[in-house]
């Protein structure tokens, strides 16, 4: 089994292949003088029996990974859990799925229909969490599923891969404010979401998060190469709690807003 280390590394270099303009945000950061450390990763899956949320962190829990919190988005259908590492430098996982029995039964037929092409070897194998796309996918039926679900529909493109990951504001020295990370960025000339607000979440929650709308990027489908939003890049500033220790956990209705990073910008 390939180190915890290796495998977090190789879904960075997956993710940054994806998504260019986290890898100029990492790096304008290091220019600045500061050590970027990851808060965490985020997965996306569908529940169905072969997939779910399990499949993806089995190999997390290998390394010692144990779940910690569950999170449900009702008008997304959508439901979540993060798991933490005993080593707190290592950032935590959040990984959610997409609950076909609460969608419409084209996306729930469509989904089959994607999963039945998908070996049992991708499902097992130690890097399925950057395994990529593992069926046939046009994009008549990307623009189909996004009608109804952005989500579906980002899954059945790019299949299994880091949706996003996230900087550790806590970690940072002259960006420890989110609003002056957020002013720093946008004078970068990129675009952050605004949905429900820039910020997203408050000190009381013990919780300030922000990330970039996904860049579109081209997509190789069997009836040709289109633009589509790939990956983001989130900030994430945690507060103490009465214990002292910093919330490690989420909150709801602002992944809510995050989830919407990766919708077509218009």
């Amino acid at each position: 089994m390939m180190s915890l280390e290796t495998l977090l590394q190789k879904m960075w270099v997956d993710y940054c292949e994806l998504n260019p303009a986290a890898k100029r945000i990492y790096d304008l950061f290091v220019a600045e003088g500061e050590t970027v450390i990851n808060d965490h990763i985020a997965l996306r899956t569908f529940n169905h029996p072969r997939l779910g949320i399990e499949s993806l962190a089995r190999q997390f829990k290998k390394y010692g990974y144990v779940e910690k919190g569950d999170y449900t988005f009702v008008e997304k259908k959508l439901y979540a859990k993060h798991y933490e590492h005993p080593n707190e430098d290592m950032p935590k996982i959040f990984i959610s799925e997409l609950e076909l029995e609460k969608v419409s039964p084209f996306i729930r037929e469509t989904v089959n229909k994607l999963v039945d092409q998908l070996p049992d070897s991708v499902i097992e194998s130690e890097t399925f969490a950057m395994a990529g796309r593992p069926w046939k996918m046009t994009y008549a039926l990307y623009s189909e599923l996004a009608k109804e679900s952005e989500y579906a529909s980002w899954v059945a493109a790019y299949g299994f891969r880091p949706n996003h990951f996230t900087i550790n504001i806590n970690k940072l020295k002259k960006f420890s404010d989110i609003h002056v990370l957020n002013d720093f960025v946008k004078s970068k000339g990129i675009v952050l979401n605004s949905s429900g607000g820039e910020v997203k979440g408050t000190k009381a929650d013990y919780l300030e998060q922000s990330s970039t709308m996904a860049s579109e990027i081209p997509v190789k489908f069997d009836d040709g190469t289109h633009n589509i939003p790939g990956c983001y890049y989130e900030f994430a500033k945690r507060y103490p709690l009465e214990n002292g220790k910093l919330y490690q956990g989420f909150v709801a209705k602002s992944a809510d807003k995050i989830f919407e990073s990766t919708n077509k910008q218009k």
